[in-house]
């Protein structure tokens, strides 16, 4: 087997004996890839067994066969896990679509293209359908009916979702139940989904936690890696030496980009290593969540990322708890329009968005924002004479202004408005190219807190 020199002879000195090791393996075992893990080390975060964990999700499920499990949950099995993780589900109906009077619908352009040239354009009025996405913690329950999900929220809205189109229902769920241990459902067997406050649970894995620091900032909250990765025990993979590698985060420090296809990993120990050849690190990796209190949560890309310094904090914080979440209220505010006018009453954001919980999603540098509703003070595209400009001003209950690009819920692609002002029989519709400005009005509690950090 090939020696490959890192810097630093001790990093060197365990390389050889990763590759020794792995070699006898190969022997055997005939001629299966090489995988090796690194001597494993304690970290001084693992949390006491007697120690309670609200943050993790878990709930009730109930079969198509009536048999029902309760515990600790992990959604597709190694992916969502604790309660400000999102589902993400799509909604085939837009009610709201039907408040708009028809000759005044959106419509969407389309290019009509030959062979790569553009041709002509086509009009039609645009798709009723729109991604669902909203916290465990929002939720209240999940029901399969046939094709579709019924979703209902804690506000007790309910939206019906179709199951086999970008839902994560579908991915199945892991249970830990108390009486028959770990059990994955596929999502075919299960009927019912009630989430419930988190029983204390005993050993549990601890939650990353760091600080990412991107070319626009630095993001400071609880970390999945590669959208899914979020607790100690879940593994980094990369190559290093001609030998696959397997870290677990529980004995990482920090993870540092080189290229766009490997990063530099530093251990608790001190040692460094250089890993490459995975979607873990490198250009295809899926993006780094960080639950950053001052925005909710940011996606963060590949070529934005430098590195990531993982602090253990408390190993008992697992995150906000279930009843840190208060149902959704009614989006309430006023619309400015580019003519001067001022309407106020109940809003419907992209005819869409209607409750403080659900979010407002854009992108700037690199850097995916997705802002709850209920902590955005106002909404303001960029004017008419700023027609070439790319940003649109956010300004928070915090204060904190974002000059986000028009992207998502602040592109071309915004099906406009709704205002139910008082005493009116039917709503106003306001396209978005008539929008000056939206101010939201303050909700009197959310998760993250107002203005909290």
């Amino acid at each position: 087997m090939t020696r490959a020199k890192i810097a630093g002879g001790a990093v060197a000195t365990v390389l050889v004996l990763l590759a020794i090791a792995a070699g006898y393996r190969a022997l055997n075992q005939g001629s299966h890839p090489v995988a090796a893990t690194l001597p494993a080390i304690t970290p001084s975060t693992t949390p006491p067994a007697s120690e309670p964990h609200p943050g993790f999700l878990y709930g009730r499920i109930m079969t198509v066969d009536g048999t029902t499990y309760e515990g600790r949950l992990r959604w597709g099995g190694d992916q969502e896990a604790f309660w400000g993780d999102y589902f993400n589900g799509f909604k085939h109906e837009n009610p709201w679509l039907a408040q708009v009077p028809p000759e005044r619908r959106p419509k969407e352009r389309r290019r009509i293209e030959i062979f790569g040239i553009t041709v002509a354009h086509r009009e039609s009025p645009i798709d009723g359908g729109r991604p669902f996405m909203a916290r465990f913690g929002e939720l209240a329950r999940m029901e399969a009916r046939g094709k579709q999900v019924r979703v209902t929220l804690k506000s007790g809205t309910v939206f019906d979702l179709d199951r086999f189109e970008a839902s994560d229902f579908d991915d199945g769920v892991r249970v830990w139940d108390g009486q028959r241990g770990v059990v994955d459902l596929d999502s075919l067997r299960v009927r019912t989904v009630e989430l419930l406050p988190t029983a204390p649970l005993g050993a549990a894995p601890y939650r990353l936690h760091g600080t990412v620091r991107t070319r626009q900032g630095d993001f400071t909250g609880f970390v999945q890696w590669d959208r899914e990765k979020c607790v100690g025990s879940d593994e980094l993979k990369g190559h290093a030496a001609k030998a696959e590698l397997s870290l677990r985060f529980e004995t990482i420090r920090s993870i540092a980009r080189r290229s766009r296809d490997s990063a530099l990993v530093t251990l608790l120990d001190g040692r460094e290593i250089a890993l490459s050849g995975t979607r873990d690190v490198g250009h295809d990796n899926r993006g780094i969540y960080v639950d950053d209190r001052r925005y909710g949560r940011v996606l963060i890309s590949w070529d934005a990322f430098e590195r990531v310094d993982f602090s253990p904090g408390a190993p008992e914080d697992t995150g906000p708890a279930y009843g840190d979440f208060p149902p959704g209220r009614p989006l309430t505010g006023s619309v400015t329009t580019r003519a001067g006018s001022r309407l106020a009453g109940r809003l419907v954001y992209d005819l869409d968005e209607s409750e403080t919980t659900e979010t407002l999603d854009a992108s700037s540098q690199g850097v995916d924002y997705t802002i709850p509703f209920g902590l955005i003070a106002s909404i303001k595209p960029p004017g008419r004479e700023e027609r070439g400009a790319q940003r649109a001003r956010v300004t928070l209950q915090s204060g904190e202004e974002l000059h986000l690009e028009r992207t998502g819920d602040l592109g071309a692609g915004n099906a406009g408005l709704l205002i139910f002002v008082a005493g009116s029989q039917r709503p106003e519709y306001v396209p978005w190219t008539d929008v000056e400005q939206v101010d939201l009005n303050r909700p009197p509690a959310m998760y993250p807190p107002l203005g909290g950090r």
